[in-house]
């Protein structure tokens, strides 16, 4: 996946909730981390991979993905935080045998570990992990982009609202 493009649009969109919100000498890295496990958890509560318990079906397509979108939002903005923006692609390399459900909690574990690592392949192994997943759900790297770009301009919307 090309993210030359993503990691400029976070930074400007970082720069200016920092800035309108008093955080730029916050250290932001425990609250971004936080907020990428709560957006995981609301994509795995659509998806509904999980449920066995029930039988309601998943959620929209177009609602999963714009939950998995606000993924990525957290995640490019957790690798500006460690200075890894210089990233320009990030491609799934493994094949991918597990299920939805598996590679979710591989998502989960892959984030605990950059956390504690905070290193530049722990990162790249957590993007590819969280790119696996979108190949499980069926995006492509052009809706994904499509919709990063679409979820961003509405992230601009939300802070001239005061949201």
């Amino acid at each position: 996946m090309e993210l030359k493009e993503i990691f400029l649009m976070q930074k400007e969109l970082d720069q200016h909730i920092e800035q309108q919100h008093q955080l730029e000498d916050e250290d932001l890295f425990d609250r971004k981390t936080l907020a990428l496990l709560v957006e995981l958890g609301e994509l795995a509560n659509e998806t509904r991979c999980f449920k066995f318990w029930s039988l309601k079906d998943p959620s929209p397509r177009s609602v999963i993905l714009e939950e998995f979108v606000d993924g990525i939002h957290f995640m490019v903005s957790l690798g500006i935080e460690c200075g890894f923006a210089g990233i320009e692609t990030i491609s799934a390399q493994e094949q991918n045998e597990l299920s939805l459900t598996e590679q979710f909690l591989k998502v989960y574990e892959s984030v605990h570990t950059f956390r504690a690592v905070k290193s530049r392949s722990s990162y790249e192994k957590m993007f590819e992990h969280y790119l696996l997943l979108a190949s499980l759900l069926g995006f492509s790297d052009t809706e994904i982009k499509e919709a990063y770009i679409a979820k961003n301009e509405v992230n601009y919307k939300r802070q001239q609202e005061g949201y």
